[in-house]
């Protein structure tokens, strides 16, 4: 920041006749008399003790050696002061926003004024970037890739204010791949959803087949639903000819991809399947330590009216 206004001023006393203030070699004042003609260097006191001159809205031309004369009866006598004016930085010239095809080469550019000189920085505005990318005036990326893409910021900066900050937006094109595409399982009757994920720049472009035939927004039961990165494409009634094999396919400028999502047959289970299973479950001999004794139990059962058998017969016998 150039100061509004600076003073000079040399000491003297009764002995000295003549008093002149001098920038370089051209006279600003002769005691009262004013030589130059710029309106902005005013007297401010001529006084036996002071003689002081003060330069009004001071600007980076104002710099250098300013002498004070004094004549006295004996010789003459001079006080030289230099005048240093700071400047803060102010960057005057930096590249616009660009977008670029991943792997091709950029340069960006930051030029910076200021007293003294300032020091310029560029640095990738990033959570993965760590410091300064460059710190010089000019940044050269070679073979840029989409991580480098975002904002890059340029700071100059020379101790005299606090420092100054531009930014310049870097896009990175590149073709599209897609990230996420998973089967599903699906009844009859039921609503089911295909999804497709795909990371591009340019965003993606989606289209979706089935056995080589694309398949067209408003297509009765069947809706796309297509999003920055995202396809979805739902079906209301899933009927049996719905099911089978489906492309995704994302594209852009730079080129196209595709991936294979099933839509394949879920079957739930009805409640006559459910009843079936109770049914056969509850006829179903119990196999557990029980039944091992039931059939110990009719073993001895069976031994025992065998045992009977002679008694009874013995018994008719004696009757007759």
């Amino acid at each position: 920041k150039i100061p509004k206004g600076v003073e000079h001023w040399c000491t003297i006393d009764n002995r000295v006749t003549r008093v002149a203030w001098l920038n370089r070699s051209t006279i600003l004042y002769a005691g009262n008399d004013k030589w130059c003609l710029d309106p902005r260097v005013v007297l401010l006191s001529n006084t036996q003790t002071q003689y002081s001159i003060e330069i009004q809205n001071v600007d980076v031309y104002d710099e250098g050696p300013y002498t004070c004369s004094v004549q006295t009866d004996n010789h003459p006598k001079t006080s030289r002061v230099h005048l240093i004016v700071q400047v803060s930085p102010k960057i005057v010239e930096i590249s616009s926003d660009i977008s670029i095809n991943e792997g091709n080469n950029i340069s960006l550019t930051c030029i910076a004024t200021g007293r003294p000189e300032p020091t310029v920085t560029w640095r990738h505005i990033s959570p993965k970037a760590v410091g300064f990318v460059s710190e010089d005036e000019y940044l050269e990326i070679q073979g840029i890739t989409r991580e480098q893409s975002g904002d890059y910021e340029c700071s100059a900066s020379n101790d005299v204010a606090a420092p100054v900050v531009r930014r310049v937006k870097v896009t990175v094109n590149y073709p599209p791949y897609i990230s996420e595409a998973k089967g599903t399982g699906v009844p009859v009757g039921q609503k089911g959803t295909l999804q497709c994920e795909a990371s591009a720049v340019p965003s993606a472009e989606f289209q979706w087949y089935k056995d080589d035939k694309r398949l067209i927004e408003g297509k009765k039961g069947v809706k796309v639903e297509n999003r920055p990165f995202l396809s979805k494409l739902i079906f209301f009634n899933v009927s049996e000819h719905d099911y089978g094999n489906y492309t995704c396919v994302a594209s852009n400028k730079l080129g196209h991809t595709n991936a294979s999502i099933m839509l394949f047959e879920l079957n739930e289970p009805t409640s006559s399947t459910l009843l079936q299973e109770v049914k056969t479950t509850a006829l179903t001999p119990w196999k557990g330590p029980g039944a091992v004794s039931e059939v110990s139990n009719g073993t001895s059962r069976r031994a025992g009216c065998i045992w009977l058998l002679p008694l009874l017969v013995l018994h008719l016998l004696l009757k007759f």
